[in-house]
């Protein structure tokens, strides 16, 4: 399976879409974003509402776009994309 992925404002994103085999939307989205200083988040899944997707090009997508939403929140709001509280953090 390959991966998208994208330079986006100096910082390096992959999609990581990981597949859950026999439920309706196999597909769970989320994303790794490394900056230029060489650090690299976990696997940032996407919002719980629309984290499993039907279709694997539609939720590689869909990483790619959160991926980005989240640089921005970093860069312009100065919210956090190494700690421990993202996931909970970034849905606000």
């Amino acid at each position: 399976m390959s991966t998208l992925q994208c330079t986006y404002r100096d910082h390096y994103i992959s999609a990581e879409v990981m597949e859950h085999p026999g439920i309706p939307t196999p597909w769970a989205g989320g994303c790794r974003i490394s900056t230029a200083d060489g650090r690299t988040t976990r696997r940032l899944p996407l919002p719980l509402n629309s984290a499993f997707l039907d279709d694997l090009t539609k939720a590689q997508q869909a990483s790619i776009a959160h991926g980005k939403w989240l640089v921005d929140q970093y860069l312009d709001k100065s919210r956090d994309l190494f700690g421990e509280n993202v996931a909970k953090g970034h849905a606000a």
